[in-house]
Order: structure tokens, then C-alpha cells, then sequence
């Protein structure tokens, strides 16, 4: 029995409760929080091998063995509430400080550190619908479309779409986005529907979908602000992957 399902069976393992940032209303759980696992020595072995092969399906690995909740799969969880249990993950066993390069306006790289112990929700103007949807009216063409914020399984999904395109042509991130947030089209929700609808959607209405669903989804406000070895204040933003953990390889 591996950690995950001792975990689930309710054994003592150390674990905490981590608050959701989308407070569970986009799942049909409504659960807002989910017990999760601390970082133990065996995963030191995920990390390492994350490592070696450039951090890839790191964030996946950790998910699935450290949520202790049979009900709840990663993958459809929001990229809001995956953050919120990266952090507790790196702060309980590194505490708060971050220290990751960044590029200064002039192109030189320098390395900076961040607390991350406050976790601050960006707040949102529109309520969810009971569903978890988000409804609104398209500015250009006047369109009543229900939304829904992508999952961590959708990003990850559209990663791997995008990887796969062939060389040298232009991958249609924006139609593959727009298809994963839009569920319905003046009522009617069947796919041929909204594939007509994103194929014939003009800009202005492509770019308020995607910016209405950045501004309302659930997500904590990773925005820091730093200074440059010029002195200059910089606004940066914690960004997730293998370097994250970077603590356990040094």
C-alpha cells in the first residue's frame, strides 16, 4: 500500500488540511479543503528523477501520491487550488523563502528571493453560477456564453497538444483554449455549436472570454516585487516546476 491510499484510509500519516482558493464551488464535491501529505524522504526520489529528466510530470507525481482524498483527482482540480498545495507542500518543508533567478529589463540574470507564506486570493467581480460556470455576454457579437475555468488535467492536456504539433507550423493554442472554456452558446451546449461559434469568433470577443476567465478564476496573487542589482523595483511572478524544490537537490 503506498502512501496515497494509507492516506485516503484515514492512517496516521503526517498530513495537514489546505484551504482551496476556489473554496470547493467548481467541484461537485464542494469540498473546500483537501488533506494533503507532507513531503516525506521517498520523495526526495520523485524529485531527484524529476530532475534528471527536466522536471517533467513532477507536479503530476507530487499531486497524486500527496491528496489524501479518494474522491478528488488532481486533474480536475483549478490551477489556483494546485498552487495553494504546491506552496503548502514547499513551505512545510522549506519554509517561505524562495530564491529563483529572474532577468533584469536589461537581460542580465540575477537570483532573488521571495517570502511565500502569505497567500493572498486575487478577489473576483463575478460569482460563479451553481455549476461552476461563469455567464456572460459577449461584447462584439452579443452571444450569452457559459464559461468554465480550465483544470490542471486541461493545461496539462493542451501542453502536450502543443508539443506534439508538427515542427514549423503554427499550433492553434487560441481555438484549443477557447474550446476548453467555452460550454455553452445561448443556451445550446453541443460541441458542433461551439466549434462554429470559436471558428467565426472575432478577436474582440476571443480576447474578453480568455481575459474574463483570468480575471474572475480563482487564483492566489503569486505577484512579488523585487529589486534589480540596479536598484530599480521589478514586479515578478513565483513560477512552478522542478526549481521550486530546488532545496532538495542542493
Amino acid at each position: 500500500m503506498d502512501a496515497k491510499q494509507a492516506g485516503q484510509l484515514d492512517f496516521s500519516l503526517p498530513h495537514d488540511v489546505v484551504e482551496l482558493p476556489s473554496r470547493g464551488i467548481f467541484y461537485k464535491t464542494k469540498k473546500k479543503s483537501l488533506k494533503v501529505g507532507y513531503l516525506t524522504a521517498n520523495d526526495e526520489n520523485i524529485l531527484a528523477n524529476a530532475r534528471k529528466n527536466g522536471g517533467q510530470n513532477i507536479i503530476q507525481s507530487l499531486l497524486r501520491s500527496k491528496i489524501y482524498e479518494s474522491e478528488i483527482k488532481p486533474e480536475d482540480l483549478l490551477t489556483g487550488d494546485v498552487e495553494a498545495i504546491l506552496i503548502f507542500l514547499r513551505n512545510t518543508s522549506f519554509g517561505p523563502e524562495y530564491t529563483f533567478e529572474v532577468t533584469d529589463d536589461d537581460g542580465k540574470k540575477f537570483e532573488t528571493t521571495v517570502t511565500i507564506d502569505e497567500l493572498n486570493i486575487r478577489k473576483s467581480e463575478f460569482q460563479p453560477n451553481e455549476d461552476g460556470t461563469f455567464t456572460t455576454i459577449l461584447p462584439k457579437t452579443g452571444h450569452t456564453v457559459k464559461l468554465r475555468p480550465t483544470t490542471f488535467g486541461d493545461n496539462v492536456e493542451l501542453e502536450k497538444m502543443e508539443e506534439a504539433y508538427p515542427v514549423g507550423l503554427v499550433a492553434p493554442t487560441v481555438t484549443w483554449r477557447l474550446n476548453k472554456l467555452i460550454v455553452e452558446v445561448n443556451g445550446d451546449n453541443s460541441p458542433e455549436t461551439i466549434s462554429s461559434l470559436i471558428q467565426n469568433l472575432p478577436i474582440m470577443d476571443s480576447k474578453y472570454i480568455r481575459n474574463f476567465i483570468d480575471i474572475n478564476e480563482p487564483k492566489l496573487d503569486l505577484s512579488r516585487e523585487v529589486f534589480t542589482p540596479s536598484g530599480k523595483r521589478k514586479k515578478v511572478l513565483v513560477s512552478f516546476g522542478v526549481d521550486f524544490f530546488r532545496p532538495f537537490f542542493s
